[in-house]
């Protein structure tokens, strides 16, 4: 008999027990409902009926009409066509961060800075060909003219960049290649006789 107790694992502590137990505890606040698509495992019969009462008030949800996706579709298009503006100060401070010297760094930035406009703009039909229905085509035009303006200004950020760093020909004497020699009015000689 000695053997027999001895053989046996102890009992396992009472978290564990708590752990296992398939009676979910419910908190102070049991009056809050459970949020719409959560499911209680349970075995009880009551809260099996409960979950199912959820469950089919959450597949009997209406669908949405199309004209509350329009307006959806056009508010995320919104959304996309002013996202490059949301970027200009922090591309503005890392601008103003990386100094006005030619070095990798701020060549890469500038590069970046309008490669990513000229293609955004150069792919804006495929951009915004998922947001664009019979019922928001006619809206669809002014919002392509936002998100173009918005890269318009990310590029006018990079020309700032590039004239602050001295590489756009803005002065005089860029140009003196193309001058042509000026004639003077009148020759002054110094004459000299012994």
């Amino acid at each position: 008999m000695a053997a027999v107790q001895a053989s046996r694992p102890p009992p396992p502590p009472q978290w564990v027990l708590d752990l296992n137990s398939t009676s979910p505890t419910k908190s102070k606040a049991a009056n809050i409902p459970d949020p719409p698509g959560y499911q209680a495992v349970s075995t009880s019969s009551g809260k099996r009926n409960n979950t199912t009462k959820q469950s089919s008030q959450t597949s009997a949800r209406k669908t949405p009409t199309t004209e509350e996706m329009d307006t959806l579709k056009l508010k995320k298009a919104w959304e996309l066509a002013i996202a490059p503006a949301k970027q200009l100060p922090m591309n503005g401070i890392m601008m103003y961060m990386s100094g006005n010297s030619l070095q990798i760094f701020s060549i890469m930035m500038v590069w970046m800075l309008f490669k990513n406009p000229i293609n955004a703009i150069l792919n804006i039909n495929p951009t915004f060909a998922r947001f664009e229905t019979e019922g928001t085509k006619t809206n669809m035009l002014l919002v392509k003219i936002a998100y173009i303006a918005t890269n318009l200004l990310a590029l006018a950020l990079g020309i700032w960049k590039v004239n602050g760093m001295g590489l756009l020909p803005t002065t005089r004497s860029d140009w003196l290649a193309w001058e042509a020699q000026r004639e003077p009015l009148e020759r002054a000689r110094m004459d000299i006789s012994l």
